[in-house]
C-alpha cells in the first residue's frame, strides 16, 4: 500500500497553481517554446496558452517573455517571477509529499487496536 498526496494553491476557491500548470511552465523552460511545451505534453496549443493565460490573470503578474515567430520562429522563457513561484511550488510539492509518506508509514505500519 501506498498514499498520493496533491498540492495546489487556490484563492476564492479558483485554482492559481498546481501540478498540471508547474509541469507546462517547466516544458516551456525546456524547450524555450510554448508551441513545442504543448507538444510535448501532448496537449493542444491553445490549451496550454490558456493555462498560462489564466495563472497570469490570478497573479496578476507576467510568467513569459515571448518574442512573436517569423523567419526564425518565436520562442517564450520563463520571468524571473515564473522561475520563483515554480521553484517554491516545487519545494513545497516535495516537502508535502515527504511529509505525508512519512507519517503514512507511522500510521500505518502500527496494527490498529481494538
Amino acid at each position: 500500500m501506498r498514499v498520493k498526496s496533491k498540492v495546489w494553491i487556490d484563492s476564492k476557491g479558483k485554482l492559481i497553481f498546481g501540478t498540471g500548470k508547474s509541469e507546462i511552465l517547466k516544458s516551456i523552460a525546456r524547450t524555450g517554446s510554448l508551441n513545442k511545451a504543448a507538444q510535448e505534453l501532448n496537449m493542444s496549443y491553445r490549451h496550454a496558452w490558456s493555462y498560462i493565460k489564466s495563472i497570469e490573470k490570478r497573479l496578476g503578474r507576467p510568467l513569459l517573455i515571448r518574442t512573436k515567430g517569423g523567419k526564425y520562429g518565436g520562442g517564450a522563457i520563463l520571468t524571473d517571477y515564473a522561475r520563483d513561484i515554480l521553484a517554491k511550488f516545487d519545494i513545497l510539492d516535495k516537502d508535502t509529499k515527504a511529509f505525508v509518506d512519512k507519517r503514512f508509514n507511522e500510521i500505518f505500519s502500527k496494527p490498529v487496536e481494538i
